[in-house]
C-alpha cells in the first residue's frame, strides 16, 4: 500500500491540483454534486462507484464493506494508487470511505451529508442547514455543491440558442423531479399544476420543461400535451437533456419540491423561484426550504408567485476553496517543537 502510495506522489506535478476519487453508488443526485466540488477545485477527477451485496447494505452504513470490494482486491472501488482527497457521499459509501481512510491516512477523506453515525472516517463534513452535526471539522452550507459553472452555462446557451432563443419572454424553466420516498404527485396534483403551467402560456410566457426518471407516466403525458400549444420547448428524453440551457435561458424557474438538488440548483440563478408542492413531504425538506427563504424570496407555485432577481446562491466554489485549504493544512508537516 506505501509504495503504491508512494508511486501516486511522485504523479503529482502541482499541490495545488490535487487527484481526487468521487466515491458514490453512482446515483446521478448524489454522483453529480460531488463532480461539481471537485471541478471547482480544478482537480483530476476519478469516479470510483461502490455496489455492494444487498446483505451488506442491510448493515450500512454503520457495517463493513463487502468483502468482495477489499482494497487488494482486482476491479475494487479502493483499489490502488490512493487519491490526495476523496469526496464521498450517500448511506453505501460511508463504510468505504472509512476503509479507504484505515488503508490510506494520508487521504484527506471529505463526506457531503449527516452521516448518521460517528464511525465515518471523515476528517471533514459538509452538511446541509437542515442537517444536526456541527464541529470544528464541520462546513455547513445552505444548498448542495452543483456543476452550474459559469463556462457550462454558457456552453449549454449557445448550444441551445437557435431552440431557444425564438420562445418570448419571460422564459420559464419548469423542472419536474417525481415520486419519491416523501412524494407523490397524485391525480389533483396533477391538475393544480397543470392549471398553472396553462395560466403561465396565456399570460404571455413561454414554457422550457424538463422531466426526470421519477416522473409519472401520468404526469409526462400530461405535460406533453401541454407541449402541443405553442411556445412550449419540452425535452423528449431521447436527445440531450437541455436542463443546463433551461436554465441558463430562464427569465424565472418554477421546481418541484421533491428534490433539493433540483431546488437548490434552480436558486443559484439568480432568478425567481417558485417551488411547487406535490402531495406529502418531509421536515427536512421544510427545514431546507425555510433555510433558502431566510436568504432569498421563495415563492409557491402557482398561489404564491415571485418577482424580482436575487444574488444567485451557490456555495460550490466556496465549499471548493475550503476543502482545497483545509488539505494543504492536513499534508502540512507538523511544526517543530519551540
Amino acid at each position: 500500500m506505501k509504495s503504491a502510495r508512494r508511486r501516486h506522489d511522485a504523479e503529482m506535478t502541482n499541490d495545488t491540483s490535487p487527484i481526487v476519487w468521487v466515491l458514490t453508488d453512482g446515483k446521478a443526485g448524489d454522483e453529480q454534486p460531488m463532480i461539481g466540488l471537485a471541478e471547482a477545485m480544478e482537480a483530476k477527477t476519478i469516479l470510483r462507484r461502490v455496489a455492494p451485496r444487498r446483505a451488506f447494505t442491510w448493515f450500512m452504513p454503520i457495517g463493513p464493506i463487502d468483502p468482495k470490494d477489499a482494497p487488494s482486491r482486482r476491479g475494487s472501488p479502493l483499489s490502488p494508487p490512493f487519491p490526495d482527497i476523496c469526496l464521498a457521499t450517500g448511506r453505501r459509501a460511508v463504510p468505504y470511505l472509512r476503509k479507504l481512510k484505515a488503508v490510506s491516512p494520508e487521504t484527506f477523506c471529505v463526506l457531503f451529508k449527516d452521516p448518521r453515525t460517528s464511525r465515518h472516517g471523515a476528517d471533514l463534513l459538509i452538511v446541509q442547514e437542515h442537517d444536526t452535526p456541527r464541529g470544528d471539522n464541520v462546513l455547513v452550507t445552505t444548498t448542495a455543491p452543483n456543476r452550474l459553472s459559469a463556462e457550462r452555462l454558457m456552453e449549454a446557451h449557445a448550444a441551445f440558442a437557435a431552440a431557444l432563443a425564438p420562445l418570448p419572454k419571460p422564459r420559464v424553466a419548469v423542472l419536474i423531479g417525481g415520486d419519491s420516498r416523501h412524494h407523490r404527485f397524485t391525480g389533483k396534483d396533477i391538475q393544480r399544476l397543470l392549471h398553472g403551467l396553462h395560466a403561465k402560456l396565456d399570460s404571455g410566457s413561454a414554457l422550457m420543461i424538463t422531466t426526470s426518471r421519477r416522473t409519472p407516466p401520468s404526469l409526462a403525458e400530461a405535460l406533453a400535451d401541454l407541449a402541443e400549444r405553442p411556445n412550449v420547448h419540452m425535452w423528449d428524453g431521447k436527445t440531450e437533456n437541455p436542463f443546463l440551457a433551461y436554465l441558463s435561458w430562464a427569465d424565472e424557474i418554477i421546481v418541484t419540491a421533491d428534490s433539493t438538488n433540483m431546488v437548490g440548483e434552480a436558486v443559484a440563478i439568480g432568478v425567481p423561484v417558485q417551488i411547487f408542492y406535490p402531495s406529502g413531504g418531509h421536515p427536512k425538506i421544510d427545514r431546507f426550504i425555510a433555510a433558502l427563504s431566510r436568504k432569498l424570496p421563495v415563492g409557491r407555485f402557482p398561489d404564491m408567485p415571485v418577482i424580482g432577481n436575487h444574488p444567485p446562491l451557490n456555495a460550490t466554489k466556496e465549499l471548493a476553496r475550503q476543502i482545497k485549504t483545509r488539505w494543504q493544512a492536513f499534508k502540512a508537516p507538523p511544526a517543530p517543537p519551540s
